[in-house]
């Protein structure tokens, strides 16, 4: 809490982390004007839409303008400009190509992996807006940290290293878990990164393995990929010990980290702008109330390589924009899932949150691995695949008759259950780093 002992070295930029948000929209105002002229003058694709839509940045003078001549933009839309022009960075690009350091990838979970044009001296733009979150988990100079010798959206030592960290190079990839807990108890680190599959791993690990004694020396670890749910995260916590601080997208700008009162997930508001937006079938849009459930919309503010502005992220949020307990100023999002999750069968709505609970509530599933396959929102019936702790699991065919019966009490649907070892459904992922919960086969 903001009255710990610790409060004088608690942020890592301090006069940023608590800046007034009257100081921090004059910012976002500033950079956002310097943006359009900017995009419209250097971008392809940028140029062309605004041109249709007459947004041209003579006419865009506030923040108020660029709310309200300025369109959205989805995935699709860019993909569809790339499809259509072959150019690999879908004409967002505002640089010559040779200025790029690095192209990363996004994880690919809703379809084809995406590009990040980046362009850094130090160290790439979303590991060093980590810097904040790490220094707030506890990370100091000194501190050794497990880091995987790959990357995914940029390699994180240089992060890890400008706060001073000891990198220890250790494959803390998929399947590896074993070797990763002989590490801890090897290097005594800080710090870890992890993502939800490693967290089912580790569930299997605990049968056999002292896991409270092996995390012992962390101060924190993250997790990102999938949310937890309420289960899994008392588990981590209570059982192994570990202060897990999980981290989501910031609508592909950047992440948004939980801070120590894990209570939402912190935006960096000097780096983006954030808005919340109920969206209509005919394209009209409105602000959602803050608290409210609506679509997190953002806009790149540090990124000169290809930003995204005003970007529809199809996350449902709320979003509010009151002080933390941990004296952070900068807004923070709750997740509510991704606009296309919902799925309607014959006409019931069923949400990812109910089957969630009913999985976990079985002993042989409690590591709540499970999908809806689906062809569209609207179905005849609800199809699940659910992964079962084989170790666990003596009887397949009852532990189906109980989980329909328990799907069935939440949802008001009986479900057509496949069931499928937790390796076996593990397997089917087609992204490197997230568990989809949603398929269409």
């Amino acid at each position: 809490m903001v009255g710990d002992t610790d409060t004088d070295d608690r942020y890592f930029e301090p006069q940023v982390e608590t800046m007034p948000r009257e100081q921090l929209r004059a910012r976002q105002e500033e950079r956002i004007l310097e943006l359009v002229e900017y995009a419209y003058g250097n971008s392809a694709f940028y140029r062309e839409l605004w041109d249709a839509h007459g947004a041209h940045p003579r006419d865009i003078r506030t923040l108020e303008d660029f709310r309200e001549r300025v369109p959205f933009i989805t995935k699709d839309m860019v993909r569809a400009y790339r499809a259509r022009t072959g150019d690999p960075f879908g004409g967002m690009l505002c640089v010559p190509v040779e200025e790029l350091t690095s192209v990363s990838s996004s994880s690919g979970t809703t379809g084809d992996p995406e590009f990040f044009a980046e362009i850094w001296q130090d160290a790439p733009p979303l590991v060093t807006a980590q810097v904040r979150d790490l220094w707030e988990l506890g990370l100091r100079p000194g501190d050794r940290v497990l880091s995987p010798p790959g990357t995914f959206r940029n390699l994180m030592d240089p992060g890890y290293q400008a706060l001073g960290a000891v990198v220890i190079e250790v494959d803390t990839w998929m399947g590896k878990m074993q070797e990763v807990v002989d590490a801890l108890r090897t290097y005594r680190p800080a710090y870890l990164q992890m993502m939800y599959p490693q967290m089912v791993e580790l569930e299997h690990l605990a049968e056999r393995t002292d896991l409270r004694e092996a995390f012992s020396s962390l101060k924190g670890a993250s997790c990102a990929g999938q949310p937890l749910s309420r289960k899994m995260r008392e588990r981590i916590r209570d059982d192994w010990g570990i202060d897990v601080y999980e981290y989501t997208s910031a609508a592909d700008t950047g992440t948004a980290w939980e801070c120590r009162e894990h209570d939402g997930f912190h935006l960096w508001e000097d780096t983006v702008f954030a808005e919340c937006v109920e969206v209509e079938e005919d394209g009209g849009w409105r602000d959602a109330p803050e608290g409210d459930l609506g679509e997190l919309v953002a806009t790149d503010l540090d990124n000169r390589a290809a930003p995204l502005i005003r970007y529809r992220s199809e996350d449902l949020v709320r979003l509010s924009g009151d002080t933390c307990g941990c004296g952070r100023t900068h807004a923070r999002m709750w997740v509510a899932g991704r606009r296309g999750d919902e799925t309607l069968v014959q006409g019931r709505s069923v949400v990812l949150r109910d089957i969630w609970q009913a999985v976990e509530d079985q002993p042989e599933t409690v590591a709540g691995v499970f999908q809806i396959v689906r062809g569209g929102r609207e179905v005849d019936e609800l199809r699940l695949r659910v992964g079962y702790d084989p170790a666990l699991t003596g009887d397949v065919d009852a532990l189906a008759g109980r989980l329909s019966e328990a799907v069935r009490e939440r949802t008001g649907v009986k479900p057509v259950l496949d069931m499928r070892t937790e390796e076996d459904l593990l397997k089917t992922m087609t992204s490197v780093a997230k568990f989809p919960r949603v398929v269409k086969n």
